[in-house]
């Protein structure tokens, strides 16, 4: 299963992979292990799914990698569901940590001679007796593995050359802290330029941990001084919660993934990826969430899907709609959506947009740069609708020029005013 587009998310329709841990193999491709959600009720599920790519424009989905239960099931030990994961190459074997949910509270390693699985014989690591979630696994220029792992206080321990157990002696707490950097959980390390840095979910914002954080030491052990903010999900969706990622180089640009929810819940999450830079001291510029993604601007001649939302404020949501689409729902007055961003360079005359109208009329007012910037136009949707007949509708539009942001108003009466599916601009 596959779908060519560089936009975010990069999950395909109706996929919904949250935690984002990217891994770039000797193969040159880039590969995203992460938690599978399937349900608005509970986080992740019974089985893991591979994302992979060799350009991050065209995507590949590798289903059922790995299975608590069911088919697949690789964990002879536990029925538990599935959270964040991470994955290690060594000499010709890939090493798939993964966590069990609170019924358990344990983590595991399986393994593959494939980056996608299937991963197999799943077996209990022994961590002690500290509190287990989110393995992450560093492998250092010496050889040495670490393997660190924690919620509001991180852990870290080296791992035996086998790639399956973890030196018991070695275990130092507390290297980082919800105090002393933010931290909440999902940490993953990386080595840049005799710097390490912990990557993790980051609780300084909001009272919610919707950021990705990261601390810096010279050693992989400690101490690490608190950097700063990487990416904020906040305003992704009306149910957000938290956030998890990863940071990886990819044909000599660094990447930030993440995730954003969907929904309006925590538990329907999709990866997304943007590019971020280094100072010369080697901290990391804050970045914002886009549409575009890891890609160029978007075409605004092309269909723009109204998933690829980036900012959400209000009610409104991305919700399924059928068995492989996903639209904005929920929609009431005032809601705005933004999309970030579209390349502009070669002129346009008219929106056009696709909506299945409800019971009552409705306007969405099409803004640029920001949610106070100039109306370019505004189109005018019909009510005595049911929600689930779609049309098409457009109106003209100011002329725009060059790379900016569209942000979409709504206007209308009711809790459900239309349904959006996507929109394009004409020359």
């Amino acid at each position: 299963m596959g779908r060519l587009c560089a936009q975010n998310p990069i999950c395909p329709p109706m996929v919904y992979i949250a935690d984002p841990t990217a891994r770039v193999w000797a193969d040159g491709k880039l590969y995203v292990y992460g938690s599978r959600d399937e349900s608005p009720k509970y986080y992740c599920s019974w089985r893991y799914d591979v994302l992979s790519s060799g350009d991050l424009q065209s995507w590949q989905l590798t289903p059922n990698s790995f299975a608590s239960k069911g088919k697949g099931d690789a964990i002879a030990y536990s029925d538990d569901l599935l959270y964040a994961p991470d994955c290690m190459y060594k000499d010709g074997k890939y090493y798939l940590y993964y966590c069990l949910a609170n019924n358990t509270q344990t983590e595991g390693v399986a393994v593959s001679d494939s980056p996608t699985g299937p991963f197999l014989n799943g077996q209990n690591i022994n961590l002690g007796e500290h509190r287990q979630i989110d393995p992450a696994v560093f492998v250092d220029d010496d050889g040495q593995g670490y393997y660190i792992w924690g919620q509001f206080s991180a852990k870290i321990a080296k791992l035996k050359s086998n790639m399956t157990e973890i030196d018991l002696s070695t275990i130092k707490n507390n290297i980082i802290t919800e105090k002393g950097h933010f931290f909440h959980e999902g940490v993953y390390m990386i080595k840049r330029k005799g710097i390490y840095y912990l990557v993790y979910s980051h609780m300084g914002r909001c009272g919610m941990p919707t950021c990705i954080g990261y601390s810096m030491s010279k050693s992989p052990m400690g101490p690490y001084k608190y950097g700063g903010v990487i990416i904020d999900n906040n305003h992704c969706d009306p149910g957000n919660w938290n956030n998890h990622g990863s940071l990886v180089e990819f044909k000599n640009q660094w990447y930030v993934f993440y995730h954003r929810s969907t929904h309006g819940c925590n538990t329907m999450r999709k990866a997304c990826v943007e590019p971020i830079n280094f100072n010369e001291d080697g901290t990391i510029n804050e970045v914002e969430m886009t549409s575009q993604g890891a890609g160029k601007p978007l075409n605004p001649t092309t269909e723009i899907e109204a998933e690829r939302s980036c900012l959400l404020f209000g009610n409104l949501r991305i919700q399924a709609f059928s068995d492989n689409e996903e639209d904005l729902e929920k929609i009431q007055n005032g809601d705005k959506a933004a999309y970030k961003y579209l390349d502009f360079s070669e002129g346009v005359k008219k929106f056009v947009v696709h909506v299945a109208p409800g019971a009552n009329s409705g306007k969405i007012e099409i803004v640029l740069d920001n949610i106070w910037g100039p109306i370019i136009g505004t189109i005018n949707i019909p009510g005595g609708g049911d929600l689930r007949t779609w049309q098409t509708l457009a109106c003209p539009v100011s002329n725009v020029s060059g790379q900016r942001a569209i942000w979409l108003r709504f206007i209308g009466e009711g809790n459900d005013i239309f349904h959006l599916k996507s929109f394009h601009f004409n020359k």
